[in-house]
């Protein structure tokens, strides 16, 4: 398992065939400061074919901790956050699903990705073994409040993973815009 870059793909259950319980992990560290700190939020959006939200409540997050179906689940356990997906329960309409990390505004004031080092997504089995790891590149735009971290994806029969480490400058209202969810 190599680190992953922005862009690259690795393919999931094509060689773990029976492996279907996941964990998606994620870390970071914040540069210390005076100020308040950025709260850092994950969560998933379930995508049918055309890249949104098949309805408005495909997201998984700490107010909707688990998607209608039972396949995705928020779940705070051995990484600072964590996603867990049973790719079994994963209705066949859903295409993929686009993780993303967001700096909360309602909870310690404003803040952006400017003060987050060493963010990290990982992928690995229930029993914790990793099949990837994507470190997100260091942003010193401080105008980023959001970040597309990666994505698992249907590539024909199988699940892959899409490391993307995508900045928004428009926080969670950007991405409830661009993935048509209701938050």
């Amino acid at each position: 398992m190599g680190e992953m870059v922005p862009g690259s793909n690795a393919a999931l259950t094509a060689e773990n065939p029976d492996v279907h319980e996941l964990l998606v992990g994620f870390s970071w560290q914040t540069t210390p400061s005076r100020g308040p700190q950025p709260e850092l939020v994950p969560l998933a959006v379930l995508c049918g074919a055309d890249g949104t939200a098949r309805t408005g409540d495909d997201v998984v997050f700490f107010n909707q901790l688990v998607s209608a179906d039972g396949a995705v689940a928020f779940d705070g356990a051995a990484d600072q956050e964590q996603i867990d997906v049973d790719l079994a329960l994963v209705p066949d309409d859903v295409a993929k699903i686009v993780f993303v990390v967001y700096v909360d505004p309602d909870r310690r004031g404003l803040g952006t990705f400017g003060a987050v080092r060493q963010a990290s997504m990982r992928v690995a089995t229930k029993d914790g073994r990793d099949l990837v790891r994507f470190v997100v590149p260091s942003d010193e735009n401080h105008a980023i409040n959001a970040m597309l971290f990666g994505e698992l994806y249907r590539h024909r029969d199988d699940w892959k993973f899409r490391a993307l480490g995508q900045g928004y400058t428009t926080g969670l209202a950007g991405v409830a815009r661009d993935y048509k969810v209701t938050l």
